[in-house]
């Protein structure tokens, strides 16, 4: 697997920087077509709340895109975490892997 030296582009961040700011529309108008609250819409905006399964789908609606664009999006950012913190963590035990 390719190995990045940044974290990805949150799908929050993609969505304000091509959606959003290129086309005009508010968070306040987003967050009335998605049916989520603006706070909600915010978060996800800021990079403080992930774009779930539901949120993906409405998305994908909204805006002609497909849900897993941004959940393909939402996901290579979670792997990302998810190695950044595993690298710190000891395990309790290894198992080898099963011989093929």
């Amino acid at each position: 697997m390719l190995k990045l030296k940044r974290r990805p582009t949150a799908p929050g961040q993609m969505l304000r920087d091509m959606w959003l700011k290129d086309r005009g529309i508010t968070v306040t108008a987003m967050a009335a077509a998605l049916k989520i609250s603006r706070r909600r819409m915010n978060d996800i905006l800021n990079d403080g709340a992930r774009v779930d399964p539901v949120i993906a789908g409405r998305l994908g609606v909204v805006l002609g895109t497909s849900a897993q664009l941004w959940v393909n999006l939402q996901a290579a950012v979670d792997a990302w975490d998810a190695e950044k913190e595993a690298k710190s963590w000891k395990p309790g035990a290894r198992f080898p892997a099963a011989a093929e």
